[in-house]
């Protein structure tokens, strides 16, 4: 029985929504029509006893003035049973001129308790069926019994219960069949949805991250306009984080491929050097020691180009290890002793700056690499003689920093790439610079990671490096 009901409430389960909100219909219609049914059945039933009643008592109500007088025989009504019985000492006996049916002891019975008030009870009749009996005492010994059969009323009322079968049944069918259409209907936008879904399972997200569709149509109520939106909303959102996720893929094989060739340029010099060390070892000291010193220049740059990395690593990971330890700070003495380093390191540029006082909270070592990067920069990306001014202002809430060159310029379609990592105005990728790409990715990385915004304004002639960042309170 348990496995019949679980086998049951399964297919039950795998029937579609709108078979079962109709059969569920249908069995709330049925219920409610079956108590219908009953309460007016009953209804009806008591009615029609109630009026054989009073059609029994007004019967004899006429004749008793009458049968106290004169003691005759009652009146015979309809196809009724009539007498009048005479009680003593517990037995009836009824009395010629009435009508009684051949086996009329439970009559008998009846007229024996009414001598004492009136009494009305229904009897089964051996061969004549279900009689209404009403008996009352006409005086001192007599009682007048009248017996009414209940097959009309039983008739009228089973016809009534045929009448309501039938109605009940067709509205049941028509509910049924008008609720499934309706519901088929109601349903449709979520078939649409369901197919849409489809269409997107059988997309190659691997190929074109893109969804190639959304939920269009409109009906089916606000629940399945809400519904809609919803589910459009989520599409939307799944689109984005797909674009998203590919953006970062490829941003990530890119930035593998950049790094990959980035190492492999100082790590090819350096076997070379060494190997030319190694045939030249035997020669002039001379030439041993430039082959050194290049092998140590490439693993300068290599460590330099490590550490970027690993500083732009611990950068994307602050939430668990943050490589800053901020502390309140006057940016304009920071801006002051990076323009000194940089005019005495580069004195092919001239540098001038405007500096105001202006408080930070933030890491005087990683704020001073933000600020040496930019002037590198400037000196690397201009030719000699270019003039870079260096200003820092506090308006309002907020410091600004800015490191201005007058050299060519970037152009419009560099500016937007400007700080990704290992990007290059220069496509040639020449290295003579020695530059990594990455000065500019570390300086948005630290300035983000200090609460502020890095922004770049360039035309010919004019290019402006901006730093915002937060004031200490």
């Amino acid at each position: 029985m348990k496995r019949f009901f679980r086998r049951w409430y399964g297919a039950w389960q795998r029937t579609r929504l709108g078979t079962r909100i109709t059969l569920g219909l249908g069995a709330l219609a049925l219920v409610v029509f079956a108590a219908v049914g009953v309460t007016t059945v009953g209804i009806m039933h008591g009615y029609l006893d109630r009026r054989l009643d009073e059609q029994l008592s007004k019967s004899q109500n006429n004749q008793l003035p009458q049968l106290r007088e004169t003691h005759g025989s009652p009146q015979s009504v309809y196809s009724w049973y009539s007498a009048l019985y005479k009680v003593r000492d517990g037995v009836a006996t009824p009395q010629p001129g009435g009508q009684l049916p051949g086996d009329a002891k439970q009559l008998a019975k009846i007229a024996v308790d009414a001598a004492d008030g009136d009494v009305t009870r229904t009897v089964y009749l051996y061969g004549d069926g279900p009689y209404r009996v009403r008996a009352c005492p006409v005086d001192n010994g007599s009682v007048l019994l009248s017996a009414a059969p209940q097959k009309d009323l039983d008739g009228t009322v089973q016809q009534l219960i045929w009448v309501e079968v039938g109605a009940f049944a067709f509205a049941l069918a028509v509910l049924v069949v008008v609720g499934r259409l309706v519901l088929s209907r109601g349903l449709r936008p979520l078939a649409d949805m369901a197919g849409t879904a489809h269409d997107i399972a059988s997309h190659d997200l691997a190929a074109n991250p893109a969804l190639p569709a959304r939920a269009a149509g409109t009906g089916g109520g606000a629940e399945v306009d809400e519904l809609r939106t919803a589910f459009n909303v989520m599409l939307a959102h799944i689109d984005t984080s797909l674009a998203a996720k590919t953006e970062a893929n490829e941003r990530l094989r890119r930035f593998v491929a950049d790094a990959s060739h980035e190492l492999r340029t100082p790590l090819t010099s350096i076997r070379g050097y060494a190997d030319l060390f190694r045939y030249a070892a035997a020669n002039e000291p001379a030439e041993r020691e430039a082959h050194l010193a290049k092998i140590r220049s490439e693993t300068a740059r290599m460590s330099v180009l490590v550490d970027d990395l690993l500083l732009l690593a611990r950068l994307d990971a602050r939430a668990a290890e943050t490589p800053l330890r901020p502390e309140r700070v006057d940016l304009a003495e920071l801006a002051g002793d990076a323009a000194d380093a940089f005019a005495a390191g580069r004195p092919d540029h001239p540098v001038t700056s405007a500096l105001e006082a202006a408080f930070v909270q933030a890491d005087p070592v990683r704020l001073r690499q933000v600020l040496d990067n930019l002037l590198a920069n400037a000196a690397v990306h201009t030719p000699s003689g270019t003039a870079v001014h260096v200003s820092v202002a506090a308006p309002e809430a907020e410091a600004v920093v800015q490191v201005t060159d007058t050299g060519p310029g970037i152009a419009a379609g560099d500016q937007e790439r400007i700080f990704d990592r290992f990007f290059r105005v220069d496509d040639s990728r020449t290295r003579g610079n020695g530059g990594t790409g990455l000065g500019l990715s570390v300086v948005q990385s630290l300035v983000t990671a200090h609460g502020g915004t890095v922004s770049v304004s360039s035309e010919p002639g004019r290019t402006t490096f901006t730093v915002r960042l937060p004031l200490a309170r």
